[in-house]
Protein backbone atom coordinates (compact mmCIF):
# COMPACT_ATOMS: atom_id res chain seq x y z
CA UNK A 1 0.00 0.00 0.00
CA UNK A 2 1.50 3.41 -0.94
CA UNK A 3 0.52 6.55 0.30
CA UNK A 4 -0.87 9.76 -0.90
CA UNK A 5 1.68 12.76 0.60
CA UNK A 6 2.92 16.10 -0.68
CA UNK A 7 5.05 18.48 0.38
CA UNK A 8 5.25 22.22 1.58
CA UNK A 9 8.61 23.77 0.07
CA UNK A 10 10.27 26.57 2.15
CA UNK A 11 11.20 28.72 -0.69
CA UNK A 12 9.77 32.30 -1.12
CA UNK A 13 8.40 33.60 -4.51
CA UNK A 14 11.57 34.94 -5.30
CA UNK A 15 13.48 31.43 -4.30
CA UNK A 16 15.33 32.46 -1.16
CA UNK A 17 14.02 30.85 1.72
CA UNK A 18 11.37 31.11 3.85
CA UNK A 19 11.80 32.58 7.51
CA UNK A 20 11.99 32.15 10.19
CA UNK A 21 14.70 29.18 9.62
CA UNK A 22 12.62 26.86 12.05
CA UNK A 23 8.84 27.50 10.16
CA UNK A 24 9.35 23.67 9.32
CA UNK A 25 10.22 22.61 13.09
CA UNK A 26 7.34 24.99 14.56
CA UNK A 27 4.48 23.85 12.27
CA UNK A 28 5.24 19.97 12.91
CA UNK A 29 5.33 21.20 16.26
CA UNK A 30 1.96 22.29 16.14
CA UNK A 31 0.73 19.40 14.44
CA UNK A 32 2.76 16.59 16.72
CA UNK A 33 -0.71 15.66 18.34
CA UNK A 34 -2.10 14.16 15.48
CA UNK A 35 -1.07 10.88 15.29
CA UNK A 36 -2.77 7.46 14.12
CA UNK A 37 -4.69 5.68 16.84
CA UNK A 38 -2.51 3.54 19.35
CA UNK A 39 1.03 5.92 18.07
CA UNK A 40 3.00 5.14 20.86
CA UNK A 41 4.91 8.49 20.11
CA UNK A 42 4.68 11.37 23.12
CA UNK A 43 3.57 14.58 21.29
CA UNK A 44 5.64 16.40 23.21
CA UNK A 45 8.67 14.80 22.22
CA UNK A 46 8.21 13.44 18.83
CA UNK A 47 6.28 14.39 15.45
CA UNK A 48 2.98 13.45 13.93
CA UNK A 49 4.37 10.58 11.42
CA UNK A 50 1.51 12.38 9.17
CA UNK A 51 3.33 16.06 9.22
CA UNK A 52 7.66 15.68 9.41
CA UNK A 53 9.53 18.38 9.05
CA UNK A 54 12.61 16.86 6.16
CA UNK A 55 15.60 18.84 3.90
CA UNK A 56 14.90 17.76 0.31
CA UNK A 57 17.65 19.64 -2.24
CA UNK A 58 18.98 21.75 0.75
CA UNK A 59 15.66 23.17 1.22
CA UNK A 60 13.53 22.83 4.45
CA UNK A 61 9.76 20.90 3.44
CA UNK A 62 7.43 19.72 6.00
CA UNK A 63 6.03 16.10 4.14
CA UNK A 64 2.14 15.60 4.72
CA UNK A 65 0.71 12.28 4.52
CA UNK A 66 -2.92 12.78 3.74
CA UNK A 67 -4.06 10.33 6.07
CA UNK A 68 -4.02 13.21 8.38
CA UNK A 69 -7.39 14.31 7.10
CA UNK A 70 -8.70 11.11 8.01
CA UNK A 71 -8.25 12.01 12.30
CA UNK A 72 -8.74 15.84 11.47
CA UNK A 73 -10.01 17.50 8.59
CA UNK A 74 -9.36 21.30 9.94
CA UNK A 75 -5.85 19.94 10.61
CA UNK A 76 -5.52 19.58 7.03
CA UNK A 77 -7.18 22.80 5.92
CA UNK A 78 -4.62 23.86 8.81
CA UNK A 79 -1.64 22.92 7.48
CA UNK A 80 -2.52 23.83 3.61
CA UNK A 81 -3.82 27.20 4.64
CA UNK A 82 -0.53 27.94 6.02
CA UNK A 83 1.13 26.71 2.66
CA UNK A 84 -1.32 29.48 1.19
CA UNK A 85 -0.92 32.04 3.56
CA UNK A 86 2.71 32.50 3.21
CA UNK A 87 2.79 31.89 -0.56
CA UNK A 88 4.80 28.63 0.01
CA UNK A 89 4.67 25.96 -2.85
CA UNK A 90 2.90 23.00 -2.36
CA UNK A 91 4.30 19.62 -4.54
CA UNK A 92 2.35 16.26 -4.44
CA UNK A 93 4.88 13.50 -3.80
CA UNK A 94 4.66 9.71 -3.56
CA UNK A 95 5.99 6.81 -1.30
CA UNK A 96 8.85 4.62 -2.92
CA UNK A 97 8.15 1.03 -0.93
CA UNK A 98 11.03 -0.03 0.50
CA UNK A 99 11.72 -3.63 -0.78
CA UNK A 100 13.11 -6.09 2.00
CA UNK A 101 16.22 -8.17 1.49
CA UNK A 102 14.08 -11.42 3.10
Amino acid sequence: MTTKQFFIQGLTQDGKPFRPSDWAERLCGVMAQFRPENDPGDPRFTYSPFVKPVIIAGTKCVVVDERLRDIEPKAMDFVKNFAKDNNLPIVEACEIPIKSNN
